[in-house]
C-alpha cells in the first residue's frame, strides 16, 4: 500500500458571487472532510485548508490515506425462534437471507441480545481506494453547498452556482480519475484570466498554491486580504489622507479580485458639497471603492480603486474609475439640490398615502402613534417633550425624498441634514439620524437623549403593532426584523439609563393601535372565524408576550458580557419593572455569586422556597399573614435569626430604595451563619401549629429579604 499523501481538489468556475464566496469555500471544505471521515479514510482533517478566489473553490488536506481500512460487515437476519421450524430446519426466510448474503445457512452466526437471539451475517471486506471514492465525495460536498438558486448551462442535467470549467484532483503527484459536473479530473488548472490566460500545470498537491501564485492568482483568501490592505496603504500615501477600509468592504474586494492592485483616483471638489455619507455610500456599496478622509474625518476628493490586474497603463484604469464614479456623484448632487427645495415637514401630508401595514395604517398613522409615545416617555425621563414630539413627527419624512429613494441606507442620515437645513432645532435634527441606532450588532445607541426617547418610542410601536397583527417572528423568519428591534429597545433603555416601566410602556403602545390591528391578529376559532376576544384581554396577553420577547433578547446580550445564565434567571424571576433596574440587579447578583457565603445561602434559599411551596400546596393559611412573634421562639437559633433579619432589614432599607443592590446583597451575605444555625438546630415543622407558623414566618422573611433583589435560590445548580 502506498503512503499517505496530500490531497488537492480544485473546481474552476465562472466568477462566483463575492458575498457568498467565503461561505461556499468553508462549506465545500467541510463537505470534503465529512465525506472522508464518513468513509473512514484516514487524513489530517484538522489541518485541512479551504482556498478560494473569484474563479475557484479548492481544498488541500495533508496526509490522506490512499485506501479505506478493511470494512466490517454485519447484517442481522430473522430471529432464531422464527427462522427454524419445529424440527430445527431453516425456514424460507432464513434461506433467503443466507442466499442474499452469498453464503450457506451454516455459515451464519447467532447474535444473543436482551430481546432474544438472531441470525447474523458477519464478514470483512477490503477497503475501497481513495481514487474510487473521491468523485462521489466531491459530488456530495457540492450538493450540500448553500446555493439558493443553482444555475444550469449548456444542455447539462446538473446545476451549480456558476458554470464549471475545470477540475483538478491530485493525491500527491497522481491524478485521481473521475468526473464531476461533467468535468474530467486532471492536473491542468488556470491562472489569472488576463495576466496568465494559459493552462497551469500542477505537478503535485503541495505545489498547487505556489503554481497559482506564479500564475498571478492569490488563492489563499487571507493572503489576498492582506495584499488589499497593503495596496490601499501604499497608494494612500499619494493622496495624503487616511483610507477607510472596513471588514465588509475588504472581504468583498478580496472576493472580487485574484491579484488586487490599488489605483489612486480623484473627483471634482464641487461634489463635496453633497453630504459625505451619500458619496461614501455610492463609493463603497455601488463601486467597491475605498474613500479617503482628512485628519478631521472629512471626506476628501480622493478615493482608491482596486483593479484585478497589474496594468501597463494604470492611468487608463484611473480614468475609467473616475469616469464611472462621476455620473453617480452627479446624481447624488442632483437629488441633494432638488430635495433642499422642499422643506422636510412638507412631506408629512404625503405620508398618509404610504401604507405601513394594512391593519396598522399609513406611515402618517405610525408617526402619530410614535409622537404620542415619545411625548409620554420624554416627560417621564426629563427630556424636552416638545423636541421629542417634533422629531417623531418628522422621523419618516426623509423616506419620501429623492436621495433616500435612491439610497435607502441613508434614511435618518438625510433626515438630519434636511432638518438642519430647514432650521429645525439641533436636538431634533440629530435625533432623526440617531434614533436608528443601533443599526448593527456592535453599533452604539443614540448618544443624545431626544434620539434615545425616539428610538424607544419607535421600537415600542413597531413591536406592539406587528405582534398585534399576528406577524411575530417564528423560526428563522423575521421579516420585520423584530428581534433586532427588541434588542435595540433593550439596549437603549439599559445603556441610556431610561427608567421606564417596560410593561406599562407596551400597554400604552397597544392602546394607541387601531382596533382593526388587534382583530387582525386574533386566532381563529373552530369555525375558522376570528375568535371573539375582548380588546382589553388581547392587549393584556400581548403585553406579556412582548415583555417576554424583549427579555429573551437580553439572554444573549448579557451572556456576551460574561454573565452566568443562573444569575440572569435569578433576576428574571423577580420581573423588575425597568431594564436599567434589571441590569443593576444582575450586576449585584453576579458579584454576590463570587462571595464565599453565596453557595450556602443559595442552598438555604432553595430549601426555604421548597418548604414554603409545600406549605402552600397543602392549603394552609398563607404564611405571609403571620408576623414573627418572639414569644413563640423555643431556641436561641430562632432569636438569633430573627434579630439578624431585623438588623439586615434596617441596614438595607436605604440602599434598596436607591437601587444599590450590591450593597444590599453584601449585607445579606452576613446572614449565612444565623441561617445555617437555624436549619441545623431547629425543626421547622414543629408539632405545635403556632410554633410551626412562627418558624414558617421566619422563612418568609428570609425569602422576602433576598427576593427584594433576585431569586437567589436559582444560583444553586
Amino acid at each position: 500500500m502506498s503512503a499517505a499523501k496530500s490531497l488537492l481538489i480544485e473546481l474552476g468556475t465562472e466568477e462566483l458571487p463575492p458575498k457568498a464566496l467565503d461561505e461556499l469555500s468553508t462549506a465545500f471544505a467541510r463537505g470534503i472532510c465529512d465525506g472522508l471521515a464518513k468513509r473512514g479514510i484516514e487524513a489530517a482533517l484538522d489541518k485541512a485548508k479551504a482556498y478560494c478566489s473569484p474563479r475557484r473553490l479548492a481544498v488541500h488536506i495533508p496526509h490522506v490515506s490512499p485506501m479505506q481500512p478493511e470494512q466490517a460487515v454485519e447484517r442481522r437476519g430473522p430471529a432464531v425462534n422464527a427462522a427454524l421450524d419445529a424440527q430445527g430446519q431453516p425456514s424460507k426466510a432464513l434461506m433467503g437471507f443466507a442466499q442474499s448474503c452469498g453464503v450457506a445457512v451454516e455459515q451464519l452466526e447467532k447474535l444473543e441480545t436482551d430481546k432474544g437471539a438472531w441470525f447474523v451475517f458477519r464478514a470483512v471486506k477490503p477497503g475501497q481506494s481513495l481514487a474510487s471514492l473521491l468523485p462521489e465525495i466531491v459530488e456530495d460536498a457540492l450538493k450540500s453547498l448553500p446555493i439558493p438558486r443553482p444555475m444550469r448551462w449548456s444542455d447539462h442535467d446538473y446545476a451549480f452556482v456558476r458554470p464549471a470549467h475545470w477540475l483538478v484532483m491530485l493525491h500527491g503527484a497522481e491524478i485521481i480519475d473521475g468526473t464531476v459536473l461533467g468535468l474530467a479530473a486532471g492536473r491542468k488548472s488556470r491562472g489569472h484570466r488576463f495576466m496568465h490566460p494559459h493552462p497551469v500545470h500542477v505537478s503535485d498537491a503541495d505545489g498547487w498554491l505556489d503554481a497559482m501564485r506564479g500564475a498571478k492568482v492569490l488563492a489563499d483568501p487571507a493572503e489576498r486580504r492582506q495584499r488589499v490592505r497593503e495596496e490601499v496603504a501604499r497608494v494612500a500615501k499619494e493622496t495624503g489622507g487616511t483610507p477607510r477600509l472596513d471588514d465588509a468592504l475588504l472581504d468583498e474586494i478580496a472576493n472580487l479580485t485574484e491579484w488586487p492592485v490599488a489605483i489612486a483616483c480623484g473627483f471634482e471638489r464641487s461634489f463635496l458639497a453633497v453630504p459625505q455619507e451619500a458619496l461614501v455610500t455610492t463609493m463603497e456599496t455601488n463601486q467597491k471603492f475605498v474613500p479617503v478622509f482628512d485628519a478631521d474625518g472629512k471626506l476628501t476628493e480622493h478615493f482608491i480603486g482596486l483593479a484585478n490586474i497589474e496594468s501597463k497603463q494604470p492611468a487608463e484604469i484611473r480614468k475609467g474609475y473616475e469616469r464611472v464614479i462621476r455620473p453617480r456623484f452627479a446624481d447624488a448632487k442632483f437629488f441633494w439640490d432638488e430635495d433642499l427645495k422642499t422643506p422636510l415637514a412638507s412631506y408629512q401630508e404625503q405620508l398618509k398615502s404610504v401604507t405601513y401595514q394594512q391593519a396598522l395604517g399609513s406611515l402618517w398613522d405610525k408617526s402619530v402613534r410614535v409622537a404620542e409615545l415619545a411625548r409620554v416617555i420624554a416627560a417621564r425621563v426629563g427630556v424636552d417633550a416638545g423636541a421629542a414630539t417634533r422629531a417623531a413627527s418628522l422621523s419618516k419624512c426623509d423616506l419620501l425624498t429623492r436621495m433616500v429613494g435612491e439610497f435607502p441606507e441613508l434614511q435618518g442620515v438625510m433626515g438630519r441634514y434636511y432638518a438642519g437645513h430647514d432650521g429645525e432645532p439641533a436636538e431634533v435634527a440629530a435625533a432623526l439620524d440617531s434614533y436608528y441606532q443601533p443599526r448593527f450588532a456592535r453599533d452604539g445607541i443614540a448618544a443624545d437623549k431626544v434620539g434615545q426617547v425616539l428610538a424607544v418610542a419607535e421600537r415600542l410601536d413597531t413591536l406592539a403593532g406587528i405582534f398585534a397583527v399576528g406577524m411575530k417572528p417564528s423560526g428563522n423568519k423575521d421579516p420585520f426584523a423584530l428581534r433586532r428591534a427588541a434588542l435595540g429597545l433593550a439596549r437603549t433603555l439599559i445603556e441610556g439609563g431610561l427608567e421606564i416601566d417596560l410593561r406599562a410602556a407596551f400597554a400604552e403602545a397597544l392602546e394607541l393601535l387601531p382596533e382593526a390591528a388587534l382583530a387582525a391578529g386574533a386566532k381563529p376559532g373552530k369555525d375558522g372565524k376570528p375568535a371573539a376576544i375582548e380588546a382589553g384581554d388581547r392587549r393584556r396577553a400581548l403585553v406579556g408576550e412582548l415583555v417576554d420577547f424583549v427579555l429573551d433578547r437580553l439572554r444573549g446580550y448579557y451572556a456576551e458580557q460574561g454573565c452566568p445564565t443562573e444569575a440572569y434567571e435569578a433576576v428574571l424571576a423577580v420581573q423588575p419593572d425597568t431594564l436599567p433596574d434589571f441590569g443593576r440587579r444582575l450586576r449585584a447578583v453576579v458579584e454576590f455569586g463570587r462571595l464565599p457565603e453565596a453557595a450556602s445561602l443559595a442552598a438555604a434559599n432553595k430549601r426555604v422556597a421548597n418548604i414554603l411551596r409545600k406549605q402552600a400546596e397543602e392549603g394552609g393559611e398563607p404564611v405571609s399573614a403571620h408576623a414573627v412573634d418572639p414569644a413563640h421562639f423555643e431556641s436561641d437559633a430562632e432569636h438569633a435569626l430573627a434579630d439578624a433579619l431585623v438588623a439586615a432589614g434596617r441596614e438595607t432599607f436605604v440602599p434598596l430604595r436607591h437601587g444599590d443592590y450590591t450593597t444590599v446583597l453584601k449585607r445579606l451575605a452576613q446572614l449565612q451563619e444565623p441561617v445555617d444555625a437555624f436549619f441545623e438546630r431547629v425543626l421547622v415543622n414543629a408539632e405545635d401549629p403556632v410554633v410551626r407558623r412562627n418558624r414558617l414566618a421566619l422563612l418568609e422573611q428570609i425569602k422576602a429579604a433576598f427576593g427584594a433583589v433576585a431569586d437567589i435560590a436559582l444560583l444553586r445548580d
